[in-house]
């Protein structure tokens, strides 16, 4: 088991429990960082909570061997799609992907995120197996640009007339 997994295992149930969802883990060379989030969205709050619960559990599991550095944060508007699960979440979103190099075709794509199952997903009219997708993540797309503004120059006041 892969301290990730072991990290996982034990903050889980506890953010669960808080109403809170562990949305991902990955450690990095000396970086654990833990995404949380929530039914609606995670504010600032709810992140120091998490971060609490998941500090206090770390301390005293110590599931991670050596020293680290903890960041538990949210996964952000444009968030990492690693699991079939952070897939299913995201159909109907604008996804980016960018595919192994023995993929055929452009390594990048972006567009409508289609379907998603266990096996893969269709992304733009392309169908691709996970095992075909490097990395993957949402894309916050703005509105549409506003339209630039007519400036006015200032009236001159009138005078008032005596009647």
């Amino acid at each position: 088991m892969t301290a990730d997994d072991r990290v996982r295992e034990i903050v889980g149930p506890l953010l669960r429990d808080a109403g809170l969802e562990l949305f991902d883990v990955e450690l990095a060379g000396a970086t654990l960082r833990v995404l949380v989030d929530r039914d609606g969205g995670i504010d600032l709050d709810g992140v120091s909570r998490a971060s609490q619960l998941v500090s206090d559990a770390l301390d005293q599991a110590d599931p991670v061997p050596g020293r680290y550095v903890l960041e538990v944060s949210s996964p952000g508007v444009e968030r990492p799609l690693r699991t079939p699960d952070h897939f299913r979440r995201a159909v109907g979103s604008t996804v980016a992907v960018r595919t192994t190099a023995e993929v055929e075709g452009e390594r990048r794509v972006e567009g409508l995120l289609d379907a998603a199952d266990d096996e893969g997903v269709a992304v733009a009219g392309r169908r691709l197996r996970y095992d075909q997708i490097e990395r993957a993540r949402t894309v916050f797309v703005w509105g549409p640009a506003p339209r630039p503004s007519q400036t006015r120059k200032p009236q001159p006041k009138k005078k008032a007339q005596a009647r």
